[in-house]
């Protein structure tokens, strides 16, 4: 004989004696914001790592652009001068960050804060590039700086580490901002780097024109970076089991 029909499930059988009003872990509520797979206690832990290492890269780059400019200033090395307006830079996009993840739902105040990066980064190649033809036209000639040169070596050490912390928060949130603003940081080792090597030739064998084109180098990276940070390029492969950002053009890196 066939097997007898199998006895239909009702409503509630089939939603698990789910109830209106019922949630289960891991569920998400209509208009809550957070990233999928992230408990309301985890978002919270992730956002209060993000404002630390706000906070520490805003105090590290104040320093940092105290120094530099102060040491360009000084030595008349465009280089370190730009090498300082990116500090500037960095604690203005650091401070937008910061304002996004103030508000009650951080991701409201997303494109806003990708904005302010993106424009920053496009003033600090402005700025750096019309230095950069001054000096390589000779109306400026860049002498040795030792507290330039310690700076530089400095940042290439610490900036690694506190951008790729905050990469990890960033990815956790699906924000990209925080993401974009770790490149910032990134970006400063990069330029350490750029600056180390432009100021190290032009000590060693007088050639001056190692530091304008050091800082030509910055800006051209800069444009990128900005020209991402507009388009909202910002957001890496998010952790495991979860999909990337509608719309997010995620990096590769």
């Amino acid at each position: 004989m066939p097997d007898p029909a199998p006895t239909p499930l009702t409503l509630t059988q089939c939603l698990g004696d789910q109830r209106p009003g019922d949630q289960r872990p891991g569920d998400q509520r209509p208009g809550d914001q957070r990233p999928p797979g992230n408990t309301a206690a985890e978002q919270a832990r992730l956002t209060r790592r993000v404002r630390l290492l706000v906070a520490a890269t805003i105090a590290y780059n104040v320093i940092e652009a105290g120094v530099a400019l102060t040491a360009g200033a000084l030595a008349s090395s465009t280089a370190l001068i730009a090498f300082g307006l990116d500090s500037v830079i960095e604690v203005s996009s650091a401070a937008a960050v910061a304002w996004q993840f103030a508000a009650r739902d951080p991701q409201t105040r997303e494109r806003v804060a990708l904005r302010v990066i993106a424009l920053s980064f496009f003033a600090l190649a402005a700025y750096v590039t019309a230095g950069s033809v001054r000096a390589l036209t000779g109306h400026a000639e860049a002498a040795h700086s030792t507290p330039g040169l310690l700076l530089a070596a400095l940042s290439l050490l610490v900036m690694p580490f506190l951008s790729a912390a905050q990469r990890r928060a960033g990815r956790a949130l699906d924000s990209r901002s925080a993401v974009a603003d770790s490149r910032q940081t990134l970006l400063c080792t990069y330029l350490s780097a750029i600056l180390l090597l432009g100021l190290a030739v032009n000590s060693l064998f007088g050639l001056t024109w190692a530091d304008p084109v050091a800082a030509l180098v910055i800006a051209a990276v800069a444009v990128k970076e900005g020209r991402d940070a507009w388009r909202g390029d910002a957001c890496c492969a998010p952790p495991s089991g979860r999909s990337p950002a509608t719309g997010c053009a995620c990096c590769a890196e």
